[in-house]
Protein backbone atom coordinates (compact mmCIF):
# COMPACT_ATOMS: atom_id res chain seq x y z
CA UNK A 1 0.00 0.00 0.00
CA UNK A 2 1.43 3.52 -1.17
CA UNK A 3 2.31 5.95 1.53
CA UNK A 4 0.23 9.23 1.17
CA UNK A 5 1.99 12.43 0.70
CA UNK A 6 0.86 15.87 1.09
CA UNK A 7 3.58 18.86 0.24
CA UNK A 8 2.59 22.13 1.81
CA UNK A 9 4.98 25.29 0.91
CA UNK A 10 4.57 28.30 -0.39
CA UNK A 11 7.63 28.22 -2.84
CA UNK A 12 6.06 27.18 -6.05
CA UNK A 13 9.58 25.93 -7.09
CA UNK A 14 9.59 23.86 -4.31
CA UNK A 15 6.36 22.07 -4.17
CA UNK A 16 6.67 21.27 -8.00
CA UNK A 17 9.86 19.46 -7.98
CA UNK A 18 9.31 18.00 -5.02
CA UNK A 19 5.47 16.65 -6.08
CA UNK A 20 7.64 15.55 -9.49
CA UNK A 21 9.78 13.25 -7.39
CA UNK A 22 7.26 12.16 -5.25
CA UNK A 23 5.40 10.82 -8.79
CA UNK A 24 8.55 8.93 -9.32
CA UNK A 25 8.59 7.06 -6.16
CA UNK A 26 6.35 3.45 -6.74
CA UNK A 27 5.60 3.59 -3.17
CA UNK A 28 4.72 7.07 -2.33
CA UNK A 29 1.27 8.71 -3.96
CA UNK A 30 1.42 12.51 -3.50
CA UNK A 31 -2.27 13.44 -2.42
CA UNK A 32 -1.99 17.31 -2.53
CA UNK A 33 0.55 20.10 -3.47
CA UNK A 34 -0.57 23.55 -1.78
CA UNK A 35 0.74 26.67 -0.57
CA UNK A 36 -0.46 26.82 2.86
CA UNK A 37 -2.46 24.51 5.70
CA UNK A 38 -5.35 26.23 4.81
CA UNK A 39 -5.23 24.94 1.14
CA UNK A 40 -4.76 22.25 2.45
CA UNK A 41 -7.41 22.09 4.59
CA UNK A 42 -10.24 19.30 3.44
CA UNK A 43 -7.77 17.57 1.49
CA UNK A 44 -5.29 15.85 4.26
CA UNK A 45 -7.66 12.80 4.93
CA UNK A 46 -5.69 9.70 5.15
CA UNK A 47 -2.79 11.50 4.53
CA UNK A 48 0.59 9.68 6.05
CA UNK A 49 2.82 12.25 6.02
CA UNK A 50 3.01 16.04 5.50
CA UNK A 51 6.04 17.62 4.11
CA UNK A 52 6.34 21.09 4.92
CA UNK A 53 8.37 24.16 3.63
CA UNK A 54 6.74 27.44 4.78
CA UNK A 55 8.64 30.39 5.64
CA UNK A 56 7.09 31.56 8.92
CA UNK A 57 8.39 32.73 12.63
CA UNK A 58 9.22 29.35 14.17
CA UNK A 59 6.79 29.84 16.60
CA UNK A 60 4.11 30.37 14.20
CA UNK A 61 5.75 26.85 12.26
CA UNK A 62 5.76 25.33 15.56
CA UNK A 63 2.11 25.78 15.94
CA UNK A 64 1.90 24.69 12.40
CA UNK A 65 3.45 21.24 13.16
CA UNK A 66 1.47 20.93 16.83
CA UNK A 67 -1.57 21.29 14.53
CA UNK A 68 -0.73 18.56 11.91
CA UNK A 69 0.32 15.84 14.55
CA UNK A 70 -3.06 16.47 16.29
CA UNK A 71 -4.96 15.83 13.12
CA UNK A 72 -2.70 12.69 12.98
CA UNK A 73 -0.30 13.41 10.04
CA UNK A 74 3.74 12.23 10.80
CA UNK A 75 5.32 15.85 9.47
CA UNK A 76 8.48 16.70 8.17
CA UNK A 77 9.99 20.39 7.90
CA UNK A 78 12.18 21.05 5.11
CA UNK A 79 14.47 24.25 5.61
CA UNK A 80 18.06 25.27 5.87
CA UNK A 81 19.85 24.87 9.16
CA UNK A 82 20.27 28.27 10.01
CA UNK A 83 16.95 29.47 9.98
CA UNK A 84 14.68 27.46 11.82
CA UNK A 85 14.59 26.45 15.66
CA UNK A 86 15.55 22.73 14.97
CA UNK A 87 14.60 21.77 18.94
CA UNK A 88 11.24 23.82 18.94
CA UNK A 89 9.96 22.28 15.30
CA UNK A 90 11.11 18.61 17.22
CA UNK A 91 9.68 19.42 20.44
CA UNK A 92 6.39 20.58 18.54
CA UNK A 93 5.88 17.27 16.97
CA UNK A 94 8.17 17.30 13.87
CA UNK A 95 9.44 13.67 13.14
CA UNK A 96 11.47 15.22 10.58
CA UNK A 97 13.82 18.41 9.79
CA UNK A 98 15.22 18.16 6.35
CA UNK A 99 17.73 20.30 5.10
CA UNK A 100 16.48 22.22 2.25
CA UNK A 101 19.63 21.39 -0.21
CA UNK A 102 19.17 17.73 0.47
CA UNK A 103 18.96 15.73 -2.88
CA UNK A 104 16.16 13.75 -3.91
CA UNK A 105 16.98 10.57 -2.43
CA UNK A 106 17.45 11.60 1.14
CA UNK A 107 14.05 13.32 0.60
CA UNK A 108 12.05 10.28 -0.37
CA UNK A 109 14.05 8.57 2.79
CA UNK A 110 13.73 10.94 4.61
CA UNK A 111 9.40 10.42 3.77
CA UNK A 112 9.92 7.35 4.23
CA UNK A 113 11.36 7.11 7.33
CA UNK A 114 8.87 9.39 9.33
CA UNK A 115 6.03 7.73 7.46
CA UNK A 116 7.30 4.49 8.95
CA UNK A 117 6.95 6.21 12.48
CA UNK A 118 10.86 7.19 13.23
CA UNK A 119 12.56 10.54 12.85
CA UNK A 120 14.85 11.71 10.27
CA UNK A 121 17.45 14.86 10.72
CA UNK A 122 19.37 16.15 7.64
CA UNK A 123 23.50 16.13 8.68
CA UNK A 124 23.31 19.83 8.49
CA UNK A 125 20.43 20.01 11.13
CA UNK A 126 21.62 17.50 13.26
CA UNK A 127 24.85 18.96 13.34
CA UNK A 128 23.00 21.88 14.80
CA UNK A 129 20.96 20.31 17.49
CA UNK A 130 24.09 18.56 18.53
CA UNK A 131 26.50 21.79 19.18
CA UNK A 132 26.18 22.52 22.34
CA UNK A 133 28.45 25.41 23.66
CA UNK A 134 30.75 24.98 26.39
CA UNK A 135 29.98 27.70 28.96
CA UNK A 136 32.44 29.12 31.95
CA UNK A 137 31.17 29.45 35.37
CA UNK A 138 30.96 32.92 34.66
CA UNK A 139 28.96 32.52 31.70
CA UNK A 140 26.35 30.19 33.40
CA UNK A 141 25.86 32.70 36.37
CA UNK A 142 25.08 35.36 33.85
CA UNK A 143 22.47 33.42 31.69
CA UNK A 144 21.29 31.99 34.88
CA UNK A 145 20.52 35.84 35.95
CA UNK A 146 19.38 36.54 32.73
CA UNK A 147 17.05 33.98 32.20
CA UNK A 148 15.33 35.02 35.25
CA UNK A 149 14.99 38.47 34.20
CA UNK A 150 18.27 40.50 35.16
CA UNK A 151 18.85 43.39 33.32
CA UNK A 152 22.83 44.16 32.94
CA UNK A 153 23.01 46.44 35.32
CA UNK A 154 21.39 43.98 37.91
CA UNK A 155 23.83 40.94 37.04
CA UNK A 156 26.87 43.57 37.27
CA UNK A 157 25.82 44.60 40.90
CA UNK A 158 24.51 40.40 41.79
CA UNK A 159 27.99 39.63 40.37
CA UNK A 160 30.31 42.38 41.65
CA UNK A 161 32.01 43.05 38.41
CA UNK A 162 31.33 46.39 35.93
CA UNK A 163 29.09 46.68 33.18
CA UNK A 164 31.30 46.84 30.68
CA UNK A 165 32.72 42.91 32.16
CA UNK A 166 28.82 41.75 32.15
CA UNK A 167 28.89 43.03 28.05
CA UNK A 168 31.96 41.51 27.28
CA UNK A 169 30.82 38.03 28.67
CA UNK A 170 27.25 38.09 26.50
CA UNK A 171 29.69 38.88 23.75
CA UNK A 172 31.40 35.38 24.03
CA UNK A 173 28.46 34.07 24.91
CA UNK A 174 26.69 35.41 21.54
CA UNK A 175 29.85 34.15 19.40
CA UNK A 176 29.22 30.65 21.03
CA UNK A 177 25.58 30.33 20.73
CA UNK A 178 25.15 32.50 17.42
CA UNK A 179 22.53 34.94 18.82
CA UNK A 180 22.40 37.57 21.62
CA UNK A 181 19.01 37.88 21.64
CA UNK A 182 17.58 37.43 24.82
CA UNK A 183 14.54 35.13 24.81
CA UNK A 184 16.81 33.05 22.99
CA UNK A 185 19.64 32.87 25.46
CA UNK A 186 16.78 32.58 28.02
CA UNK A 187 15.91 29.57 26.41
CA UNK A 188 19.03 28.05 25.94
CA UNK A 189 19.40 28.83 30.03
CA UNK A 190 16.25 26.89 30.54
CA UNK A 191 17.54 24.37 27.99
CA UNK A 192 20.88 23.39 30.15
CA UNK A 193 18.72 23.98 33.38
CA UNK A 194 20.92 27.16 34.41
CA UNK A 195 17.53 28.92 35.60
CA UNK A 196 17.77 27.85 39.30
CA UNK A 197 20.51 28.62 41.59
CA UNK A 198 22.94 25.66 43.18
Amino acid sequence: MSMRVAVIGDCPVFRHGVSQLISTAADLQLVVSVSSLQGADGNLRGVDVVLMDLRQPPQRLAATVAELRKRGHAVIVASSATEIDAMEIIRAGAGGCLDRQAEGEELLTAIRVVGSGRSYVSAPIDALLKRTPHFTGREQEILRLLANGATDQEIAAELRISKHTVHSHLDRIGEKTGTRRRPDLTRLAVEQGLTEEA
